[in-house]
């Protein structure tokens, strides 16, 4: 059911050791067929690729996979659920602009429900018909107000107040970046590895561990933020904790 890779850096780093294996989640070592899609930071704004094609199979995935280098990238390999065909609008990572700032979303799971919302002051409104992207535009709604004008710890609490009501529903595992943060939501699938070296440090979000590294699974409904590849902030379940 779709899967999710996420690398935050303090600069910009060679992501094949772990985009090269993830490419072939798409349709060869694992069942996610449906689509393909990169979204890397380039100091002036996402650049996203992406295409319905297999990931397995698609040259364009196999190249950027080798040569691709960004200090912020999330990618998305797609098992087509709601709706259940492959499609270039309904193809993740999704790119709204919330806040005077683009943000980018992917999404593992199923939330059907969340297409029955209709808030008045959303920021966005979906293009495609997936559940995901109607999650994505609901969680912006519900941080649009705090995000810039409170504390971050505060806007932080929304977004995990959202991602925690929003995983009652279904599964809700997803990855989220403004430019500057990676945010990851685990709510039973996710792996993270970091890598808290001086120089360089740098960590990486994915669905199933696609290295040789120290991966650590998730604890059920935990959202971790990274800036520059270091983890900023922690909570799990309603919990704050502290980063390790």
């Amino acid at each position: 059911m779709c899967e999710l890779l996420g690398y935050s850096g303090s600069e910009a780093g060679d992501l094949s050791p772990w985009l090269a294996p993830f490419r072939l989640r798409g349709g060869q070592t694992g069942d996610n067929p449906d689509g393909w899609g990169v979204a890397a930071w380039n100091e002036t704004g996402f650049d996203i690729v992406k295409s319905p094609e297999p990931g397995h199979s698609s040259e364009q995935f196999a190249q950027l996979a080798h040569t691709l280098r960004s200090r912020l990238l999330i990618a998305h390999v797609r098992k087509a659920r709601h709706p259940p065909v492959p499609g270039m609008l309904n193809t993740h990572p999704f790119r709204h602009n919330c806040c005077n700032r683009p943000w980018v979303f992917a999404h593992n799971g199923l939330v059907p429900e969340v297409i029955e919302w209709h808030p008045a002051n959303a920021p966005c409104k979906p293009l495609g018909d997936t559940d995901s992207e109607h999650a994505f535009c609901h969680l912006l709604t519900a941080i649009a107000d705090s995000y810039a004008n409170t504390s971050e710890q505060d806007w932080i609490h929304r977004l995990a107040e959202f991602a925690e009501g929003t995983a009652s529903l279904g599964k809700f595992n997803f990855l989220l970046s403004d430019g500057s943060l990676l945010i990851a939501y685990g709510h039973d699938r996710l792996h993270h590895m970091e890598v808290a070296n001086a120089e360089r440090p740098y960590a990486v979000i994915a669905t199933e561990a696609l290295s040789p590294g120290n991966w650590q699974p998730f604890a059920a409904d935990e959202l971790r933020i990274y800036r520059d590849g270091m983890l900023l902030a922690r909570r799990i379940a309603g919990k704050v904790a502290q980063p390790t």
